[in-house]
């Protein structure tokens, strides 16, 4: 908004408390914030001025919200940049350059740097809360990395070499990796112009092995005798003697080393102990003692506070952990038990062959990714294909190519490389299918009747009304009068002969002509199904079927499609019962939701 838009909101905010009866009405910028705050003030306003006002108010709403809910002051800011135009803004200006792309680029720092703040600033106060962060922020003169002037606490842990312990002690004291060949390392230490043995007197000899174990034994005299209470000395023994063996100096300590095997791991971050610990406190197969005194811990972390009583260990408390929760269940079902249930083919295939949860979150959810240049490619096939069949476009394959080229850059690919390997094979793919179209017809004997025919019917599908519904690339009618249905396909794979006999989708199309779904393209008698096949357009028949010239087929019989009414059962079973269960497969290396699916190892580590 500029200063002219800001001064006629401030006017007509004005004039609406003087409307509601208040002469002396707060100055403009007091009505503004709180017109922000409440956004839906600004929709009797004209638009002109107020619509940049309503929009940052519903975005401060949602940030709102978020910090409300548990949101970091980092995933605020996030959501307030994430609002605005100011990115692309700023984007466009520094792809520009000049003066004004140098002053995008240094706001693009700031921005970044700023972030950064905000991450760092959650990690060392543990989710303080975004005024905190606001406070902070402004109280510095000069911005700046507040972790690098901390000090390390007294009761901090601190790691070290031995050289640097000299002089030093602590209450315990661990000398780790005690490995031979580690400690004592007898490989000379000095630079490749041996330094080291430069003396008062000239250049010395070189240290002899004898020598450099003297000092390594030494240097381990040091280490262990920081210790004031106890001294822990760790070393791995391997079972082949080939293999890490403990150092020869474990024996001069005194003490006999003990054989420690299958220790239990253990966690090396708070976040980590607190997560184990919730595991324990639910887990059936610990004892009550476990889980109470694992219980115990979590409380005792929960309750730990600083000097300013901030909680140290945040996620410790039961409102941070989603495990506490009731699962959240919908009071309105997916479908109503009294209405069919409505599948199309490739849903069923979902529902019953694949990966239900998969079908629920794509269609029901609408969460799917947005299509791809693979399907942009597959879309544009099928409407040529479908433009040549009706005769709204000449069988002629320049004619196609020219349709092509109109929409072709509309498609979003990867690289210009690989747009115009994609149009090449769009080229073939449209090759074969003319071939087919113009001879294979006269050699199958069977003629067309529509394309891109819709249906719409309802079946009995064992104790359940179905209502199956889709649209067939093509109806042909065969030599016996039979109806033909014709799918074409675009992908890069094709089902094995054994999947296609049992392909749900090619099934429900003939079920579909079973139930009267052609009826009116056969002069309204209910003609019998003679089969229906897949035409693989990216994909060359075989060289008996006709070689690189014609599209690879895959046909499936009218015969024996009862199974497809127990399919159909079974996949409206699940939807009513809601029963989406993940399912690992082929369908997985597509899956948009593969990240978050618990039947996934990158899922998983979401829910266990």
């Amino acid at each position: 908004m500029d200063t002219a838009d800001l001064r006629r909101l401030g006017r007509a905010l004005r004039d609406e408390e003087r409307a509601a009866g208040d002469p002396l009405p707060p100055p403009s910028d007091d009505l503004i914030a709180r017109a922000l705050a409440e956004p839906e003030r600004l929709a009797v306003h004209d638009p002109s001025y107020a619509r940049g006002a309503q929009q940052l108010g519903e975005l401060l709403r949602r940030t709102r919200r978020l910090l409300a809910e548990g949101g970091t002051a980092e995933e605020a800011l996030w959501e307030l940049w994430n609002g605005t135009a100011w990115p692309s803004r700023l984007e466009r200006a520094a792809r520009r350059g000049g003066a004004a792309g140098r002053n995008a680029d240094r706001d693009l720092d700031a921005v970044c740097a700023l972030f950064a703040t905000a991450a760092r600033a959650e990690e060392r106060i543990g989710g303080r809360g975004a005024l905190n962060f606001l406070e902070e922020t402004d109280a510095q003169d000069i911005a700046a990395d507040t972790l690098t002037r901390r000090a390390v606490r007294p009761e901090a842990v601190k790691l070290m070499t031995a050289h640097r312990s000299k002089g030093l002690e602590w209450r315990l004291v661990v000398v780790a990796g005690v490995q031979e060949g580690l400690w004592p390392d007898l490989r000379r230490r000095g630079s490749l112009l041996e330094a080291d043995r430069i003396g008062r007197d000239g250049l010395a000899e070189p240290l002899s092995p004898g020598a450099l174990l003297a000092e390594e034994r030494r240097l381990f005299y040091v280490a262990a005798t920081r210790a004031r209470e106890r001294l822990v000395v760790t070393a791995v023994k391997a079972p082949a003697e080939d293999g890490d063996q403990p150092s020869r100096f474990l024996t001069e300590l005194g003490v006999e080393p003990r054989d420690v095997t299958g220790r239990p791991r253990r966690p090396l971050s708070v976040a980590a102990l607190v997560a184990e610990l919730r595991a324990t406190t639910v887990d059936p197969e610990a004892s009550p003692a476990l889980r109470d005194a694992a219980a115990r811990r979590l409380a005792r972390l929960a309750a730990l506070t600083d000097d300013e009583g901030r909680p140290l260990v945040p996620a410790a408390h039961p409102y941070r952990w989603w495990g506490m929760l009731e699962r959240t269940e919908s009071k309105v079902p997916l479908r109503e038990r009294d209405r069919p249930v409505a599948l199309s083919g490739s849903a069923l295939d979902q529902l019953a062959n694949t990966c239900s949860l998969q079908w629920f979150l794509g269609r029901e959810v609408k969460a799917d990714a947005p299509a791809t240049a693979a399907q942009g490619f597959g879309n544009v096939v099928h409407v040529l294909a479908d433009e040549v069949a009706s005769g709204r476009t000449p069988a002629d394959l320049d004619v196609l190519m020219e349709r092509l080229d109109s929409v072709w850059n509309a498609l979003a690919f990867d690289a210009p490389w690989k747009s115009a390997q994609e149009r090449e094979t769009a080229r073939a793919a449209l090759e074969r299918f003319l071939n087919w179209h113009v001879m294979g017809r006269e050699t199958a004997g069977r003629t067309p009747v529509a394309t891109e025919h819709d249906f719409d019917v309802t079946i009995e599908a064992g104790e359940y009304q179905v209502r199956i519904r889709g649209s067939m690339d093509r109806v042909e009618r065969d030599a016996r009068g039979r109806a033909y249905v014709v799918d074409f396909k675009t992908g890069k794979n094709a089902p094995t002969g054994a999947e296609v006999a049992r392909h749900p989708q090619l099934a429900v199309y003939q079920l579909a002509v079973r139930e009267g779904a052609v009826d009116d393209l056969f002069g309204g008698e209910r003609p019998e199904p003679g089969g229906a096949e897949l035409v693989h357009l990216r994909q060359a028949a075989a060289k008996r079927d006709g070689g690189d010239a014609l599209p690879k087929v895959q046909a499936q019989s009218p015969d024996g499609g009862e199974w497809v009414g127990d399919l159909l059962a079974t996949a409206a079973g699940k939807v009513l019962d809601e029963r989406f269960t993940p399912a690992t497969g082929r369908q997985c290396d597509h899956c948009a939701f593969r990240s978050s699916c618990s039947a996934r190892p990158e899922g998983r580590q979401v829910v266990e």
